[in-house]
């Protein structure tokens, strides 16, 4: 019922940037929150960032001041900037998105785009 669509995903050293970008599509009605949680080889899922529809955001205290997420509503879009990237942000990047379909909430979430950081 929603579809997310991830991108930006991809390989870079160590100080690099890279921005993910994730699009959402299908018989939305509103979206609440949208965020973006990775998880990296032999870990559990954690979350990066989380921005609700006023704009309100919350971070992972590891990538506080480092990463930016932000949201185009007009676009169901969601965004997430990544500076000074380490070794250690190298996960599947995941976006999931709480959405109004019909009459109910629908957690959804993407495929997953890969980000690599080398030292």
């Amino acid at each position: 019922q929603v579809q997310l669509v991830e991108s930006g995903g991809g390989l870079v050293q160590a100080g690099g940037s890279l921005r993910l970008s994730c699009e959402a599509s299908g018989r939305i009605l509103s979206i609440d929150r949208m965020g973006w949680y990775r998880q990296a080889p032999g870990k559990e899922r954690e979350l990066v960032a989380q921005i609700t529809k006023d704009g309100s955001t919350n971070y992972a205290d590891s990538v506080k001041g480092r990463f930016t997420i932000s949201r185009d509503n007009a676009k169901n879009t969601v965004y997430l900037q990544m500076n000074s990237l380490k070794p250690e942000d190298t996960a599947v990047y995941y976006c999931n998105v709480k959405a109004l379909v019909m009459l109910a909430w629908v957690d959804s979430w993407g495929k997953g785009t890969l980000v690599t950081v080398s030292s």
